[in-house]
């Protein structure tokens, strides 16, 4: 994995933000309106209240992508991490969860959160591989998601 590296976000690179997570969300989900807003407008919805977007380059080509929401000074939500399809079974997602989680930690965070879904089983490996535990979910966040992990920094 040495040819992958983190680009942070620049407007430039919003529609891979936008195609990414759009494609794996229509696949196993409906896209919400609140999915549109993050992915359509991610420097006013994600960055401007205090988190940010990041994106894993093979060769200068982006096949991934992840974001950290700002929920409180210290505790950040994992949102919107996606591969591209043919890119996957490469490690990617490890590389940009590590990426996002050391993000995190250098913007102040002691915590980052996730919401996810059982029907998602690659994805939880993942997570769980990151150091990620579940944790009793509250109701309501999201109607597509029925777990929630979180990982102290």
């Amino acid at each position: 994995m040495q040819h992958i590296q983190i680009l942070e976000y620049s407007p430039e690179l919003q529609p891979y933000f936008e195609q990414i997570n759009k494609q794996w969300v229509t696949a196993f989900f409906e896209l919400e309106e609140f999915d549109r807003k993050q992915l359509e407008h991610p420097e006013e919805t994600i960055i401007a209240p205090g988190g940010a977007v990041i994106f894993a380059s093979d060769a200068g080509k982006v096949v991934g992508t992840v974001a950290l929401s700002k929920v409180s000074n210290d505790v950040y939500e994992m949102i919107k991490m996606g591969v591209s399809p043919e890119e996957r079974g490469k490690k990617i997602g490890e590389f940009l969860g590590l990426g996002i989680l050391k993000k995190a930690k250098a913007m102040g965070g002691r915590k980052v959160i996730l919401y996810s879904s059982s029907k998602l089983v690659p994805a939880l490996s993942l997570y769980k591989k990151l150091g990620f535990r579940e944790v009793p979910k509250e109701c309501g966040k999201y109607g597509r998601c029925d777990i929630k992990m979180e990982i102290d920094l």
